[in-house]
C-alpha cells in the first residue's frame, strides 16, 4: 500500500510553471492528435447495403474491410422470399419494380445524417435500383454527400440505376461499379481504395 501512495505522488502532475520543454512538446503532439482524430470523425465513412440473396452483402463487406467506416444493411420489414424474386413470374419484385411509386418499407431506420462519403450497394432488378434503395434515399438530406454506387447482378450494368439515383437525390455521386459474384475481394477492395 505505501509503494501505490508513493508511487502516486511521483506521477503527479506539475504545475503549468514548472512544465519542462518535453511536458510542453507531449502535450501539443496530443493536441495534434486529438484535432486528427476530431477530422477523421467529421470524415465518416458508411458502406449501406441492400442485399436480397447474400451476394451484394458480401461484396459490402470487402468493401468494409478495405476502408473501414461502419456497415449498415437496409433490411425490408417484409423480407423477399424465393417467390418474391422468381423473375419470370408476376413476383413481388416484378411488380414493386414496375410501379414507380412503390417504396418497400424498411425494417429499421437508417440516419446517414453524419457520414460524408456512403458506398451505396444494391442487386440489379431489371436494369435499375430495387425500390427499396429510394425508400432510404428519399428520406434523407443527402446533401454535400458523397455516395459511390456499387451493384452486384449477373449481366445488366450499372449506368441505368445511376441515373436513377440522380434523379432521386441530391448527392455528388461518384463513378460506381457493377461486380458479379465472381468478383474477387482483391478488385473490390482496389475500387474501394480509390474512392
Amino acid at each position: 500500500m505505501l509503494g501505490a501512495v508513493s508511487l502516486a505522488v511521483f506521477l503527479k502532475p506539475k504545475s503549468a510553471n514548472n512544465q519542462s520543454q518535453d511536458d510542453i512538446l507531449l502535450d501539443q503532439n496530443n493536441l495534434a492528435q486529438n484535432n486528427s482524430a476530431e477530422d477523421d470523425k467529421e470524415k465518416e465513412v458508411a458502406i449501406v447495403y441492400f442485399s436480397a440473396t447474400r451476394t451484394t452483402e458480401k461484396v459490402a463487406e470487402a468493401i468494409h474491410d478495405a476502408v473501414g467506416g461502419d456497415l449498415l444493411q437496409i433490411i425490408p420489414a417484409t423480407p423477399y422470399t424465393a417467390a418474391d424474386l422468381d423473375y419470370g413470374s408476376n413476383c413481388r419484385a416484378t411488380r414493386e419494380q414496375n410501379d414507380s411509386s412503390a417504396r418497400p418499407t424498411i425494417q429499421d431506420k437508417i440516419d446517414l445524417n453524419s457520414y460524408d462519403m456512403i458506398f451505396l450497394g444494391y442487386p440489379i432488378w431489371w436494369g435499375d435500383v430495387p425500390k427499396i434503395i429510394l425508400t432510404l434515399l428519399e428520406s434523407e438530406n443527402l446533401e454535400g454527400k458523397t455516395i459511390a454506387p456499387f451493384a452486384t447482378s449477373h449481366s445488366s450494368g450499372l449506368d441505368s440505376s445511376v441515373q436513377t439515383l440522380k434523379q432521386h437525390i441530391d448527392a455528388n455521386i461518384v463513378e460506381g461499379r457493377h461486380f458479379s459474384a465472381t468478383s474477387s475481394n482483391t478488385e473490390i477492395q482496389e475500387w474501394a481504395k480509390q474512392k
